[in-house]
């Protein structure tokens, strides 16, 4: 479904510098502006935690988030994933819900290179140990 909305050319840029890591910044939260574009809505430093991203993700709206996820891999090494999240809570609006569903396409292709995608609609599908580490380690 076309829903007409745009990336932002911020989110791209920002994206190449996030994959190089020179931005020194943990993540991204993206956000539908005016119906008509994503841009970027918050992001966190270096020092930040899963729990700092989680907390930008507002709990009655739509937000997609690009996190630079941190864990051990089954084999017990440190490593690192790009994790792409949709965040579309079921106590959002239906129309909101849809704008973002329908506008997915256009920031997944912004952010070309990002294997790991999540869909969450609450509280649950954030979790980090429960419901988002045991898909990021499939890819590790």
């Amino acid at each position: 479904m076309a829903t007409g909305v745009v990336v932002d050319d911020e989110v791209s840029s920002a994206f190449q510098e996030f994959k190089l890591q020179s931005t020194k910044l943990r993540y991204y939260v993206y956000k539908i502006v005016d119906k008509k574009t994503i841009k970027i809505d918050a992001s966190g430093d270096r020092s930040k935690t899963y729990e700092d991203f989680c907390a930008n993700l507002p709990e009655n709206e739509c937000r997609y988030g690009l996190i630079d996820l941190e864990f051990e891999s089954t084999d017990g090494h440190p490593t690192s994933k790009l994790v792409f999240i949709t965040w579309n809570p079921d106590s959002g609006s239906i129309r909101d819900k849809m704008l973002y569903s329908g506008s997915k396409e256009a920031i997944k292709t912004a952010l070309n290179g990002v294997g790991i995608h999540i869909n969450a609609t609450d509280a649950s599908e954030l979790d980090l140990e429960s419901s988002i580490l045991p898909v990021v380690k499939k890819f590790a």
